[in-house]
């Protein structure tokens, strides 16, 4: 089966409807990824085949569960969740955090050749990032365990506001050691097409 209907499945599995261009952007993504990550190194998965899975439908199985026009991918690595996120909802505002400087310019690379208009890239740790307009959302894809996640991370979002992990297996014992600025808590179970293995969402939402 072609990467684009294996794309186009997932897609229909999950339920998602994206803009006309999303799917050729977000396999020209999957190109340029693979193409990088001979000499970067920006992920352990080679095979293309997997990535539509372990990083596409992966990343975009998290849009349902939140909304937001300034979202925050924290820790942006390769740029999963944030790139696919960026592609899939143009009208949001979506900054890619990330401290290493070769992964940095991967990611404004794939900005720049995807032409995303709505993506940036900021170059900083989490903890020393200040901006001048907090975020509505902020997420990450296996960047740290939940309370130190929201130690490091809570100050870009805004009161009330979302932070939302991706994790595999249901962290029960990271859920009983949250911070006391987390209000609500929620854990939805994920089911990503073509994909063996468990995922969980974490969305928190802290005190205002």
């Amino acid at each position: 089966m072609s990467l684009a209907s294996q794309l186009a499945q997932g897609l229909v599995a999950l339920s998602l409807q994206l803009p006309e261009d999303a799917e050729a952007r977000l396999l020209s993504f999957l190109d340029l990824l693979q193409k990088w990550n001979k000499v970067y190194n920006l992920t352990a998965i080679r095979e293309a085949d997997q990535m539509v899975a372990r990083h596409l439908l992966d990343s975009l199985s998290v849009l349902p569960h939140f909304g937001g026009q300034r979202i925050i991918d924290v820790g942006s690595g390769a740029g999963l969740p944030g790139i696919p996120i960026a592609i899939a909802r143009p009208e949001a505002s979506i900054c890619l955090l990330e401290v290493n400087h070769k992964r940095a310019t991967f990611l404004q690379q794939a900005i720049t050749e995807l032409g995303l208009r709505n993506a940036s890239v900021v170059v900083s740790r989490v903890e020393d990032f200040r901006p001048a307009t907090k975020f509505d959302v902020v997420i990450s894809r296996a960047f740290a365990d939940l309370s130190e996640y929201v130690a490091l991370a809570g100050h870009l979002c805004i009161a009330g506001g979302l932070m939302v992990a991706m994790k595999g297996l249901h962290p029960f014992e990271e859920l009983s050691q949250l911070p006391s600025n987390v209000a609500e808590k929620n854990v939805i179970r994920l089911e990503v097409p073509n994909l063996a293995a468990e995922r969980h969402l974490v969305v928190m939402t802290l005190k205002a």
